[in-house]
Order: structure tokens, then sequence, then C-alpha cells
């Protein structure tokens, strides 16, 4: 089960190389696209950006490319990824292949994107130029829901069993390998790595955690300690600033709260919708915030005092 139906039900009630597949995937325009215009707004002042409907009730993602390209999975219908160009812009750019979903989005180095492709137990790699590759395939994985990357190209990716309530955490090499890091958490959401590449969080939705641990240069993960516990709503999508405060989807509450490297609560920035799904910094200087809605299919927008760690990547 998708995790926005497992939501709704709540508040009612072995790894391959990569294999090219691009003949099965369509691109309907190129990646050379100016920034976003410089929208002044007021700090931690939630707008529309998207409006209501542009993207299915699976809208996720979300990810910012160096020409400061905003992409978000589920355009008009599932299956896709959409690009926003500027405020109220949006257009179709890739449709993956058949039975592949997109879910978390992110960006390496090089400009490669990789996107959780839960329904087929994938993490797939688009290059710049649209062609669509199976970067890791695992059939052990529940879903792969969200990604985090390091700097050097390593992802961890969160991996929930909605049906059940438990998780994974896994790894993915830079060539694709898989290894699974942590099994038996609970229901493994929101993934994200500091700025200083030594601290990996993961939230787990239902039990409404952020787990913080070490990380090691080989991307293992020790050290496991508590790092906030929340007593309502769910939890969804975390992204990190370049000051290493943390800013997390607070789902049905409708709003990101923005936590500290010591777990003091900095901030609640209250959004138009009740369900943010996701995160991702961009704009010209790196403080624009995106969230994803997921009820509304639509795009909110805030500026942040502090530029996003991944803004740092380009």
């Amino acid at each position: 089960m998708h995790k926005y139906l497992w939501w709704m039900l709540v508040l009612l009630g072995g790894c391959q190389n990569s294999t090219n597949i691009a003949s099965k995937s369509t691109v309907t325009n190129n990646n050379t696209i100016e920034r976003f215009s410089d929208v002044k707004q007021e700090t931690y002042h939630a707008i529309d950006w998207v409006s209501d409907g542009t993207f299915t009730e699976g809208i996720e993602g979300p990810a910012v490319d160096s020409n400061g390209v905003l992409y978000v999975v589920n355009y008009a219908q599932q299956g896709t990824i959409g690009a926003v160009h500027d405020k109220s812009d949006t257009k179709l750019w890739v449709t993956l292949p058949e039975g592949s979903i997109g879910n978390g989005i992110r960006f390496n180095q090089h400009g490669d994107m990789f996107v959780a492709d839960y329904v087929r137990h994938n993490i797939l790699k688009i290059t710049p130029q649209g062609e669509v590759l199976v970067h890791a395939h695992e059939p052990l994985m529940n879903q792969p829901n969200d990604i985090a990357i390091r700097d050097d190209g390593v992802i961890f990716a969160s991996d929930p069993n909605w049906a059940n309530g438990r998780g994974q955490l896994w790894r993915v090499e830079t060539d694709g390998q898989v290894t699974l890091l942590k099994a038996d958490m609970g229901t493994t959401n929101g993934v994200e790595v500091s700025p200083d590449n030594k601290t990996l969080y993961v939230n787990e939705s239902k039990q409404r955690r952020i787990w913080a641990f070490t990380l090691n240069e080989q991307g293992d993960v020790s050290d496991k300690r508590l790092f906030y516990q929340f007593v309502d709503h769910g939890l969804d999508g975390m992204r990190t600033d370049n000051q290493g405060n943390l800013y997390v989807a607070r789902y049905g509450a409708g709003e990101v709260v923005v936590l500290s490297p010591k777990a003091m609560l900095l901030k609640t920035v209250r959004l138009k919708g009740r369900y943010p799904t996701n995160i991702a910094f961009g704009g010209q200087d790196g403080k624009q915030v995106f969230v994803t809605m997921q009820k509304r299919g639509a795009i909110e927008s805030f500026y942040s005092e502090y530029a996003g760690r991944a803004h740092t990547l380009h």
C-alpha cells in the first residue's frame, strides 16, 4: 500500500547493474532552462507556487537541479515527472517506463537524477538528457520510498511496509550495489544526510520518531539514537540546510518544522494545506523551500534564512 493511501486510512479511523530502458521512456523537453525568477517573499511565510490539481495525489519528489529547475513526480498522471520552471509554469519532462511510479528524487554532483520507483523495487537513474536507467534493483525491498544522497553519490533509501507498520533502510553504492543497513524499524519514510556527511536522519511515520545515525566513510551506520519524538500527526520528507538544521514535513499537521542539530525546535512553518509530503531547497540563492502537498496536488513555497545543503552540491 503506497503511503498516501495508508495515511488516508489512518486519518479516517539482490541488485543489478544499470540497464538502459530509455526506449520505453518519453522526454518532452530539454534540460537547459533558466533559474527561477527571484520572487521576493516574507521569510517562513508559505504561498502557493503551483496550483491545485496540477499533480496527482501521488505528488512527491521534489528536487532542484543545477539550472534551478524543480522536478516533482506524478505530473497530471501517475508515472510521470514534471519540470517546474517558475511559478505556475510546469511542463511534462519524463514519462517513466510502464509500471514504474516515482517517489523521492535526488541529484548527484554530475546532474544525474535518482528516483525511488516504489512499484518495481528500483532506484532509477535519469541522465540530464532524459535517458532512464535502472541504477539498482532489489526484490527484497518493500517499496523504496524516499532517498538521500551523500556528497560522494552514495544513496540511502527508506523502505516502509505500510501494511504492518515496519520498515527498512538501504544503502545504494554509486555502482548500484545494494546493502541492507537496518531491518525491523518502524515505517521508515523521510531520510536525509547532514551537511558534513557524518549523520543520517531517518524518520518513522507511524511511530512519529526521527532517528539519527553516525555515518562512517564506507556508508555504514552506527550509534542509533532518538533525535526527536512527536506526539501527533505523521512524518514525511526531510531536508537539511547548510547550517545543519533539519526541515521535516508534518503530514496531517499542515506544517514544516525546523529542528536544530541539537534537536531544538526552531521554527514551525504553517502551510495552506494539511498534507505536505516532501521538501526541496532551490531558488536563486538556495533559500527558497518548495513543499509538495498531497491532497491538493499542488506545491507551496516559503523562504528560509539559510540555503539548503543540496544547493552546495551543484
